[in-house]
């Protein structure tokens, strides 16, 4: 199973648990890594993964960001096809960042891309022709343990 997490969701764990939802998908994101350890899954990264993490201000984060994107089994790059993909997300409403890492997730033959953006979900899931699944990390556990 190959797993895209976006940086929200990579970033998850160093949130102020200040709602039971915050403490509940970083305890996920723990327990999603520790399956990329085991092998139960592979992490995969990409391009606008690093720039985004390479892009927060905060050493700590940066460092964990850094950390977690070390673990992935593969890095996939921006290429005519993924900017052309990422257009037509555009499309669909798509931010910018989100449609290309949508498209570079789809373009690395992910079976999940898991997020914490409640908005990004939503937006993904209505693009019909998209060919990964959008998940939460609650979500994407309670796959992996069916």
């Amino acid at each position: 199973m190959r797993v895209y997490l976006d940086m929200c969701a990579i970033q998850r764990p160093l949130d102020t648990p200040s709602q039971v939802r915050i403490l509940l998908e970083a305890e996920a994101v723990l327990g999603l890594l520790s399956f990329c350890e085991t092998g139960v899954m592979e992490l995969i990264s990409s391009e606008a993964l690093v720039y985004e993490n390479e892009q927060n201000p905060s050493p700590i984060r940066r460092e964990y960001g850094h950390a977690v994107l070390a673990r992935a089994k593969e890095t996939i790059g921006v290429t005519p096809r993924v900017k052309e993909r990422a257009g037509q997300f555009l499309q669909h409403g798509s931010k910018p960042l989100d449609a290309l890492r949508l498209a570079l997730a789809e373009a690395g033959d992910v079976d999940y891309f898991c997020t914490c953006d409640d908005r990004l979900k939503r937006q993904a899931q209505g693009i019909g022709d998209l060919g990964v699944k959008v998940v939460s990390p609650i979500e994407l556990i309670q796959e992996i343990e069916k």
